[in-house]
């Protein structure tokens, strides 16, 4: 018997696209939960069970810098948008050093707890106005925890909404 995969071997070569680096996560939804007195909160089933099929373990918070919510990456999309923050600024320029060491110094690498909670820190559920109801909004990559008060007048009107996303579909890539 001949040898078996020599000249064939090679033609199919199956790649996930988490070996490339370039596994994309996507998370959607908009879900409530509640803290309790610790400021745990379960991370919704949907968002864990993204995380658990990319083999995600860490996860980064840092607060939005537009609005007063939580930003909540797995660590791989944290880590390339860093990677990206950090290749276009110019660390010769001193107002951009700033802004950089304001963003990265206020961030939390946290992990869930084996009932699937995490801890957002105190300093974290003052910012974002949070007393017990949480309301997570998948936003591609990431996810953001608002007080469902906070989100409510951060919600653009009918016409804004539709005029914003006309604006971002006619852009060309």
């Amino acid at each position: 018997m001949g040898k078996s995969g020599g000249k064939w071997g090679k033609i199919i070569n199956f790649v996930t696209s988490n070996q490339l680096g370039a596994f994309s996560m996507r998370f959607l939804g908009n879900l409530e939960s509640k803290t309790d007195a610790k400021g745990r909160v379960f991370l919704p089933s949907v968002f864990r069970k993204e995380l658990m099929a990319s083999g995600e373990e860490s996860l980064v918070m840092c607060k939005d810098v537009h609005k007063r919510c939580l930003v909540l990456y797995p660590q791989s999309a944290w880590n390339r948008r860093m990677d990206e923050m950090f290749a276009k600024a110019d660390e010769w320029d001193e107002q951009e050093a700033d802004a950089l060491r304001m963003f990265m110094s206020d961030v939390e690498l946290l992990s869930l707890d084996g009932n699937g909670r995490l801890l957002i820190p105190r300093r974290y559920v003052e910012f974002a106005c949070i007393s017990q109801a949480v309301r997570f909004i998948g936003m591609n990559d990431r996810i953001e925890l608002w007080a469902p008060e906070g989100l409510a007048a951060a919600t653009l009107s009918k016409e804004q909404f539709a005029d914003k996303l006309k604006t971002i579909m006619s852009r060309q890539l």
